[in-house]
């Protein structure tokens, strides 16, 4: 069961983006996202900061989550781990559990792949989230599973 694990985490992958500024404004870019196997894609914004949307799973469906405007912490947890976490049948193994910080000061995308639990929140005022789904939305709806925000709770800043 533990390799299994470990391959589901493996899977997350962060494409870097950049950014270039100059006399005109700024473009910011992630010019390695191909959107190969995107259906469709949807934004959110909360309407404060410190706001937790999470935990969202699905067996099939994939994401790739980009932050347009802000900064927003997301994490992602096996949907295997999330299961006995709820059922009581192992502890929290923080090993198991991705977590970073996204920011459109340092554009770069992060891909969640099918197997998982994900989730954010947002840290900055007006801060807009885009998803890039590999699922039709009909699939998406038909392969949706819920956990409570706090199962796994990342979401406490780490103050330096």
């Amino acid at each position: 069961m533990e390799i299994i694990l470990k391959n589901y985490m493996e899977n997350i992958k962060t494409i870097i983006g950049a950014m270039a500024t100059d006399d005109r404004g700024t473009v910011r870019f992630v010019n390695e996202f191909d959107f190969q196997n995107v259906k469709r894609f949807y934004q959110v914004q909360n309407h404060q900061p410190g706001f937790i949307r999470a935990w969202h799973a699905h067996k099939k469906e994939g994401k790739y989550v980009y932050v347009a405007k802000g900064t927003a912490l997301v994490g992602a947890v096996p949907l295997e781990h999330m299961l006995d976490l709820k059922e009581n049948k192992c502890s929290l193994d923080n090993k198991l559990v991705f977590k970073t910080v996204i920011s459109s000061n340092n554009p770069k995308v992060v891909f969640i792949p099918a197997g998982h639990a994900n989730g954010f929140k947002s840290l900055e005022s007006d801060t807009i989230i885009q998803f890039f789904s590999t699922s039709g939305l009909q699939d998406s709806l038909n392969d949706d599973i819920r956990f409570d925000y706090d199962l796994v709770n990342i979401w406490k800043e780490d103050y330096r």
